[in-house]
């Protein structure tokens, strides 16, 4: 099955990008559309060339064309999500090059049509939500996309684990997170495959979140399982602002949003500002958690000539903390310790990254575009945990360090092409992405109280590089069918240089090499019924990388464990004022050898498979009231096990999320959410049971031009949860024998805390 499908996305990809090729017509009509207010480009305005329904979108730039028109039309008729809509008379225009402005207004439900662009069925859920619901603090950056649930294990100082379609992703193995096409994801990381720490964003410079679900993108590669999202922070501010907040547990932020260049500048598309922010907070914890975070940001967004537009940013960001970690189920039914203590009260970290990012995007007259964009980052991560208390180490515990300092380097580049079939459009791209991570003194030592080593684990430098170039095509026809091919290839070069003589997976000191490659086809189809209505069909292979050090020890062996995925779904607008997504799913992945992080050892993993079904709804019964909910259903079980002992451990089974918010652009607004998952098997035996939770949100605000004030209450009902949930065997001081059980992170408690915002 895997040969023939590769063999069918080949011949429909070299179908389509040789019916492109030979095209050079003339463009009949092109256009750029800006926001009226900032100046910048609008990406992804819906253009409709009336009669007729002629569609076309806007790119990267703002830019827009159309070839192979049979006939002048009468009208045009621009539209986004978050912005009026306007209907311009053909024979008025004075120009077939012409410029439109959008004005800004509040999102109507009403207004929304069904994208029908291949691959954007997410497009108008993400633009909705993240307009209407908003960000409120740095978890709410990933609970906008449907289905994700979070839990973190540390209070806020480590990267949230994360579950989506029956997947444990742990802290991001198969889930893949980028910020402006930088990736966030970290490969050979010191606590866990994949670590996705995503807290240098300030939540209020995000402007949109695209997402997809599954692995059916050609441009995203490695640990693209269960789907990718590509925060897009904002290209200008509105304004300047200040806002500070202060709450229950010694909770504390201010943020600053400056804008840098004057108002003259915007009619040129020129802007630059800075955003700010420092955070405290003692936490809920009977252990202060002293958590101290630091976050700097500036974005350039220009056009600095007529067919090239630029933005460069800079990030730097910084926090320490405290942490109470995880803790026994019979800790606390035994009262040796509360609900929100401690074991081991030396857990904590610190950690610090320094980002630069810059995109160049180039168009010509036909609307080609080329993309060039570079990246690095400097990143230090210092994390001190004690899982298992006095398992191993019955006289000092068994708390252990994790290390790494790390230098990320990389090229995303891409050509596209737009070309034409008769009236048919088939857009190609070319890409290519590569990155390279140096990491220095990967450290994993068995310590006492954070600093005193007791033995080394684990010490090496770890050198990867990843080399990936991929082609897909867009084949419309009919203004109605889209199919979508595209094929990517992966390579993998792993250095590791051993520094530990007692390496107990390697025989020495020395080098060590290894290489993995991969090849992931991709194969879309999306039909549009009418302008309410989209099917979908998708499929693809994906995979998510393995640690280095697992790497050489297998010398590549099922490294790069296969994942195949399909998704069919259904995109539609039952009413003016309700959008829905539902889709049934699919994915199976290979068996993989897996490095265990806290242990330094490498273990199997075996085949597994999932199937379930993602329903997303929007309503809007009034112009300032919008509903929305999603709910998730998953079923997943470990391929080649006896019945009942083929469970997935803490594989999401039910989840599901939503809440009510009422807007307005001045006055009272708020929101009332809620967020649940359903128990959940422990283990592969489901012998211990992963306990759900229902908690509910609440935010209040009374906005002014000038200011505004805000509360937040996180869990209302004064829940008693657990967050995070293992199976893990344990050892307290002074016992004789371990013990198998649950061990968890407490959720917070009934936490309220205010916040003042100025305007100037």
């Amino acid at each position: 099955m895997p040969l023939d499908y590769i063999r069918l996305v080949l011949t429909t990809l070299c179908t389509l990008i040789q019916v492109a090729q030979p095209v050079s017509a003339q463009i009949l009509l092109k256009g750029n559309i800006t926001d009226a207010i900032s100046r910048q480009p609008l990406e992804g305005v819906s253009v409709i060339l009336l009669p007729g329904r002629i569609t076309g979108t806007t790119d990267q730039t703002g830019n827009f064309n159309f070839r192979h028109i049979q006939s002048t039309p009468e009208n045009i008729m621009v539209s986004s999500i978050g912005y009026e809509t306007k209907t311009l008379s053909f024979a008025d225009l004075k120009s077939q090059d012409f410029h439109i402005a959008l004005a800004p207004q509040i999102i109507s439900l009403n207004t929304v049509t069904v994208s029908t662009r291949a691959g954007e069925q997410y497009r108008p859920i993400s633009k909705t939500d993240i307009a209407l619901r908003g960000v409120n603090n740095s978890q709410e950056v990933l609970r906008i996309i449907p289905g994700i649930v979070i839990a973190q294990h540390q209070g806020g100082g480590k990267a949230e684990q994360i579950f989506l379609r029956g997947f444990d992703a742990d802290h991001g193995t198969d889930f893949r997170e980028d910020v402006d096409g930088l990736p966030i994801n970290m490969p050979s990381h010191a606590h866990g495959q994949g670590f996705a720490d995503s807290h240098f964003i300030i939540p209020e410079t995000i402007e949109s979140v695209n997402f997809k679900k599954g692995p059916y993108t050609a441009a995203k590669g490695d640990f693209c399982t269960t789907g990718f999202v590509d925060f897009v922070t904002k290209s200008s501010l509105p304004g300047n602002s200040i806002k500070i907040e202060g709450g229950m547990f010694n909770i504390g932020r201010v943020l600053g949003l400056f804008n840098l260049l004057g108002r003259e500048t915007k009619a040129r598309q020129q802007s630059w500002y800075m955003a700010s922010e420092y955070r405290y907070a003692d936490a809920y914890f009977d252990n202060p958690q002293h958590f101290s975070g630091f976050n700097l940001f500036t974005k350039y967004s220009g056009k600095i000539a007529e067919h090239n537009y630029l933005t460069v940013s800079a990030t730097t960001f910084y926090s320490k903390w405290n942490a109470s970690g995880q803790i026994p189920d019979r800790a606390v039914s035994e009262h040796i310790i509360g609900f929100y203590g401690a074991i081991d009260p030396f857990e904590g970290g610190e950690t610090y990254r320094t980002n630069f990012n810059a995109q160049l995007i180039t168009s010509n007259d036909k609307g080609d575009l080329f993309k060039n964009q570079v990246f690095y980052s400097n990143y230090h991560f210092d994390l001190h945990t004690n899982f298992t208390f006095f398992l191993v180490d019955t006289v000092n515990g068994d708390e252990i360090r994790q290390q790494e300092v790390r230098d990320l380097f990389g090229y995303n580049g891409s050509y596209e092409h737009h070309g034409y079939l008769g009236n048919t459009k088939v857009t190609t791209e070319f890409g290519v992405n590569i990155r390279t991570d140096l990491t220095h003194h990967s450290a994993l030592s068995h310590t006492l109280d954070r600093y005193i080593t007791l033995q080394q684990i684990k010490l090496g430098d770890i050198s990867l590089t990843e080399i990936a170039p991929y082609a897909s095509a867009t084949f419309e026809l009919n203004n109605r069918l889209r199919i979508y091919a595209g094929l990517r290839f992966d390579q993998f070069y792993h250095r590791y240089d051993n520094k530990l003589p007692n390496d107990t997976t390697l025989p020495g000191i020395g080098i060590y090499k290894a290489n993995a490659q991969t090849i992931s086809p991709k194969l879309n189809f999306y039909y549009q019924i009418n302008e309410t209505t989209q099917l979908y069909l998708t499929t693809g292979k994906g995979f998510h990388s393995n640690d280095t050090r697992a790497v050489v020890v297998e010398k590549g062996a099922a490294t790069l464990p296969a994942a195949y995925g399909a998704d069919l779904g259904t995109v539609f607008k039952p009413l003016r004022n309700v959008l829905v997504n539902a889709s049934l799913w699919y994915i199976s992945l290979q068996q993989e050898f897996v490095y265990n992080g806290d242990g330094g050892d490498v273990s199997f993993k075996g085949n597994t498979r999932r199937m379930g079904i993602d329903l997303s709804g929007r309503y809007q019964p009034t112009k300032s009231v919008y509903m929305d909910v999603d709910l998730n259903y998953a079923h997943g079980r470990t391929s080649g096990r006896p019945k009942g002992a083929n469970y997935i451990p803490l594989a999401p089974v039910w989840t599901s999320s939503g809440g009510v918010t009422y807007t307005t652009r001045h006055g009272f607004n708020g929101s009332l959410r809620y967020r649940y998952i359903g128990d959940r098997p422990a283990n592969e035996f489901y012998s211990l049971t992963a306990t759900g939770y229902f908690i509910t949100d609440a935010v209040i605000n009374y906005t002014r031009p000038k200011y505004a004030i805000g509360l937040v209450i996180n869990n209302m009902l004064d829940t008693r949860w657990k967050e995070t949930q293992f199976d893990t065997t344990t050892r307290l001081k002074g016992e004789t024998h371990p013990v198998d059980e649950i061990c968890f992170t407490p959720g917070t408690p009934f936490a309220a805390k205010l916040n003042i915002t100025f305007y100037f």
